[in-house]
């Protein structure tokens, strides 16, 4: 009895370790793309709207798939789909590296994102399958722990290839990755799925959600070069309004909608969510415009450029399992507000960089930075998994990882219309230089606002007991 016990425990973690190990992958390239920014640029000769379409094009499909990779892993089978995600971003990331042109690495990017929303949202499915309420904080406290550890190698690891042997190399290294990933999980990872009732796939859903969200960040990105004002930045503006609406008076009334609207009677989950766009959209920009401003502004090398990065990550790899296992006894609320104002009061101190910044002036930033988002992450994952039943956890984690993708494509789109806006000199002058600068500053205390708004969003709607909590679950399920 003893020995059963035991041996289901161990499994327990082993199939933690092993969706674990796809995450971080996932993580992992996006923060090497980001140091890989600038040599991309100069290797393609490409501008830096493209640069952020390479970013946004993997965010924004990630995002608008999530939800339906959520659904797939419910119906088909979570193991299945994470399996099939992982070798599609493992294809991917080959063609990403064999990229001659700017629009080919823009368009395997977008592939990646579809391996990976196939991957995310069944990792956390998985967790939340395998784990009981009480072990369940603890693990995805690691999981995010993982995520950040992938932070934290991801930018050093980036630069040293970049350096050594060429930005193709950060996607080379994912091949593999995936190769081994595909074959720990056929071993160690058991089988579930939804077997509640019937599902399906909701294609208009995932339609006009998808194009919505398309239109939105096109416009956002692309409003500088063409014009706020011009007829396609408008129509695109207006287009993404009429199918985001669509979208929601769809799932409405759908008798088996992707997103089911019901869950968002729950103000946790909720709460839960929005902090996850929030914390995204103020996040997702600093690190890929800080990564620019480092290495064309201060001239750091793509290797220190990925060091800068350290103190932030390294602190989120120590504190986020602390903070995923405080939340199950004290719950996720003020955790997630206070974590949300020290990340604003970060961001405040982006105020002090100039033209000939140092490490130590960024280094504050980066500590409370780190401490503010692992104090967030973990929690919030945490109670958005826990404010759904378990037969829904994919699309819950599908759900919560929507939002997150989302707020992080808007944010770089948003900072980049900001930041471009103060851009009027010819490339590689002084006065350039000082543009960048200007709006970098604007665009952060844009994000320091964002962040703020998080930290009131959390302790406001993230207030129910457990009790209460499973009670809400329990009629939703009736």
């Amino acid at each position: 009895m003893r020995a059963r016990i035991f041996a289901e425990e161990t499994r327990k973690w082993w199939t933690l370790a092993a969706v674990a190990f796809g995450l971080f992958m996932i993580m992992l390239d996006n923060t090497v793309v980001n140091v890989a920014l600038p040599a991309i640029e100069k290797d393609l000769k490409i501008s830096i709207s493209q640069l952020e379409w390479i970013v946004t094009a993997y965010a924004l499909v990630f995002a608008a798939l999530l939800i339906t990779g959520g659904k797939l892993a419910d119906l088909l089978g979570r193991r299945k789909i994470f399996v099939v995600g992982l070798a599609v971003f493992t294809l991917s990331s080959l063609a990403c590296g064999l990229a001659p042109s700017a629009g080919f690495l823009i368009g395997a990017r977008a592939v990646q994102g579809v391996g990976a929303a196939l991957m995310n949202p069944a990792t956390l499915s998985i967790i939340t399958a395998t784990f009981p309420p009480r072990q369940r904080g603890t693990a995805i406290g690691i999981w995010a722990g993982v995520s950040a550890l992938a932070l934290a190698i991801g930018p050093l690891a980036g630069g040293l290839i970049v350096d050594n042997i060429g930005w193709n190399w950060i996607f080379f290294v994912n091949v593999p990755v995936g190769v081994v990933g595909i074959v720990v999980s056929q071993f160690f990872i058991d089988e579930s799925r939804d077997t509640s009732h019937e599902q399906s796939v909701d294609f208009p859903g995932l339609v006009t959600s998808g194009g919505g969200l398309f239109a939105l960040s096109y416009a956002l990105i692309e409003g500088n070069s063409r014009g706020w004002g011009s007829p396609e930045i408008l129509g695109l503006f207006a287009a993404a309004a009429v199918l985001l609406v669509a979208f929601v008076v769809l799932e409405s009334r759908q008798r088996l909608p992707m997103l089911d609207l019901s869950l968002f009677r729950i103000p946790s989950f909720v709460g839960a969510n929005l902090v996850a766009l929030l914390v995204s959209l103020g996040m997702f920009g600093v690190f890929f415009f800080v990564s620019l401003y480092v290495q064309n502004i201060l001239g750091y090398s793509p290797t220190q450029a990925g060091a800068i990065f350290l103190p932030m990550t390294l602190l989120i790899i120590l504190i986020a399992p602390i903070a995923g296992k405080a939340s199950d006894r004290v719950g996720s609320r003020w955790l997630m507000g206070g974590g949300m104002a020290i990340l604003g009061v970060s961001l405040l101190l982006y105020q002090r960089v100039g033209l000939h910044s140092t490490f130590w002036t960024l280094f504050p930033a980066m500590v409370l930075g780190g401490i503010g988002m692992a104090m967030t992450m973990s929690p919030m994952t945490s109670v958005a998994m826990g404010s759904v039943p378990v037969d829904k956890a994919g699309v819950g984690s599908g759900v919560l990882n929507s939002f997150r993708q989302v707020g992080g494509s808007l944010g770089i789109a948003v900072m980049g219309a900001i930041l471009a806006s103060y851009l009027h000199a010819p490339p590689g002058t002084p006065r350039a230089a000082q543009q960048y600068v200007d709006g970098l500053h604007s665009a952060l205390l844009v994000s320091a606002l964002i962040a703020f708004a998080a930290a009131v969003v959390a302790v406001v709607l993230v207030r129910v007991s457990p009790s209460v909590e499973r009670a809400q679950i329990a009629e939703i399920a009736a």
